[in-house]
């Protein structure tokens, strides 16, 4: 109620001019419902009997397939020539698909990068005979123009939602890159490693399965290649085998892990594919797959690797206890110990990533194994909290304005003011959290906790209390700051909360939360999630009552024109 009736104290003019701002801006971007991507392909197929199981479901196998088939011919609308798939994000299957219902899946470019390109892909079904529609999964797919010489184009976003996609893909793209170092990270680290019980469990040997295809025209591609999707799909095959070997019963696929194509196959290939399960947890197992390809006498070549985890369902589609499993020495117990890993891995993903913003506490605990993902949902919070377009100008005084935007029962603001220094040079002064005091008289304290790495780091920040005599404040601070990718993204730093084992609350502070963050492109805009702690800051700005935020931001206006030659700005190599 309290800030419902702050809002209405917006002055007519300001609420004028917001709605004017906003009307140019819906120019720039285009309608949601009018607008189709160029790259964006559609398909839409009805469930056979030949395409189902033997539970009448469509399989996996096959779904894979038509979204592999669907995201290339994307992938080439936008690329102008042939492309191949090189890797494919973590996948989670919500629901099944029945025969005699429709599959549509979606695909377009959300990002393009030198010669490799994101195209996300949404698969939802369709019943026919009650019109009901719901969400199937996700993907993220990553497709290489196999002509050297094109120098892909850039994609321009023309909705928010595609705006949205294409600034979140380059951090997507960062995960890609260090998915293989945070595995090895936790390998390494031998606390986490669990002791193997041999009691009751069941020899992973029985699960062993060993395939071999053909690879047949009908199996390839227009460029004569063996179609990514129908290797996903043989590797489903053999996986199901695997699990349903341990369990004696008929398996449900939920998740498939990111996996890379390490090379081609081609028609006249002979495809062994290999099989076993590498562990079982409470309900659910984790089977490795293998693809490798020889051609004649030539020797194996080493295709894919993929990781599907796989549930067993009671009557009731409840998953079911699965017993546990004795690995073979060596070998089986590395894949073991490499699926407790694994396992960690994708339900940090799943939990940080894959859900809502709003699903997500502020202060998710951190360690060095989520790090690279709190870091991603640090930067996504930001940059879809930037892309709203329902913001209200609440005061505007000598270019500092302060808009505010009230969705699901949260407050949010921005203030954004003109820069007169280069947005590299004022990136670089306000990306030294430590320093912020010199500007805001709401930060008493900014220690630098620890140096995650050159683009992350944690801070503690004390403020003092609204009300006289009261409590003062400290918050944890995961602060990530991106440069651009590309010459039409902004620099970014972004700043959640998150609870740090060493510094837990004290009875000396109050623990808060918060989502803070600038954007600089081309002016300077600062944005908060207000949680509680922070509304009393600013809820007599927003009715118009005091201009505390003004002064602020002048402050920090003169702050970068007082340090725009200083030699002691924060550079990585100053920690």
């Amino acid at each position: 109620r309290l800030l419902k009736v702050l809002l209405n104290l917006q002055p007519i003019s300001m609420a004028s001019e917001s709605h004017h701002k906003e009307n140019l801006h819906n120019l720039q971007l285009e309608d949601e419902g009018q607008h189709r991507n160029p790259s964006e392909v559609k398909m839409s197929q009805i469930v056979l009997p030949c395409h189902a199981n033997h539970c009448g479901e469509l399989s996996i196998g096959q779904l894979l397939k038509w979204m592999d088939c669907t995201a290339c011919l994307s992938a080439e609308r936008h690329a102008g020539c042939p492309c191949v798939t090189a890797s494919v994000d973590d996948i989670y299957f919500e629901h099944t698909i029945g025969v005699g219902q429709v599959v549509n899946i979606k695909a377009k470019v959300n990002r393009a990068f030198n010669s490799s390109m994101e195209v996300g892909i949404e698969v939802s079904c369709e019943d026919l005979y009650s019109g009901r529609h719901w969400r199937v999964c996700q993907a993220f797919a990553t497709f290489v123009a196999k002509r050297t010489d094109v120098q892909l184009r850039q994609v321009v976003p023309c909705t928010h939602q595609e705006q949205v996609e294409h600034s979140l893909a380059a951090e997507r793209r960062r995960m890609r890159l260090i998915h293989h170092d945070i595995m090895q990270d936790l390998l390494n680290n031998k606390t986490f490693q669990r002791s193997i019980s041999e009691d009751e469990a069941l020899p992973t040997e029985r699960t062993r399965v060993e395939s071999v295809e053909l690879v047949l025209p009908p199996h390839a591609n227009h460029q004569v290649n063996t179609f990514g999707g129908q290797i996903m799909a043989w590797m489903e095959n053999v996986a199901t085998i695997a699990a349903s070997r341990l369990c004696n019963a008929h398996p449900t696929l939920r998740a498939i892990d990111m996996f890379h194509f390490r090379g081609p196959s081609q028609v006249g290939d002979r495809l062994v594919l290999k099989a076993i399960v590498n562990n079982t947890f409470k309900n659910s197992m984790e089977v490795g797959v293998c693809a490798e390809a020889y051609h004649r006498d030539e020797p194996l070549r080493h295709i894919n690797s993929a990781f599907m985890t796989f549930e067993v369902l009671d009557e009731k589609g409840r998953p079911c206890p699965l017993p546990p499993i004795k690995p073979e020495p060596q070998e089986g117990q590395r894949r073991y110990q490499e699926a407790l890993a694994r396992k960690k891995i994708r339900l940090d993903r799943k939990y940080i990533i894959s859900c809502k913003q709003t699903e997500v506490p502020l202060s998710v605990p951190w360690d060095t194994s989520n790090q690279v993902y709190l870091s991603y949902n640090n930067v996504s919070a930001l940059k879809m909290l930037a892309a709203k377009n329902n913001w209200d100008l609440c005061s505007k005084k000598n270019n500092v304005s302060l808009y505010t935007v009230e969705e699901s029962q949260s407050l949010c603001f921005r203030v954004e003011f003109e820069m007169e220094i280069p947005a590299q040079r004022a990136f670089i002064l306000l990306s030294d959290i430590s320093r912020r005091h010199e500007w805001d008289q709401h930060y008493t304290l900014c220690k630098l906790l620890l140096r995650v790495d050159e683009d992350d780091f944690i801070y503690q920040v004390v403020t003092p209390s609204v009300s006289k005599g009261g409590q003062y404040q400290d918050f944890i601070l995961l602060a990530s700051r991106r440069p651009p990718c590309d010459s039409g993204d902004p620099y970014v730093i972004a700043l959640r909360s998150v609870a740090l084992p060493s510094h837990p609350p004290t009875e000396e502070f109050h623990r808060g939360e918060c989502l803070i963050g600038f954007l600089f492109c081309p002016q300077i805009s600062y944005y908060n999630q207000a949680s509680p702690e922070v509304l009393p800051y600013i809820s007599t700005d927003i009715a118009g009552l005091s201009s505390s935020f003004y002064s602020i931001f002048c402050a920090c206006r003169q702050y970068l024109l007082d340090n725009i030659i200083s030699t002691s700005a924060f550079t990585p190599s100053a920690l």
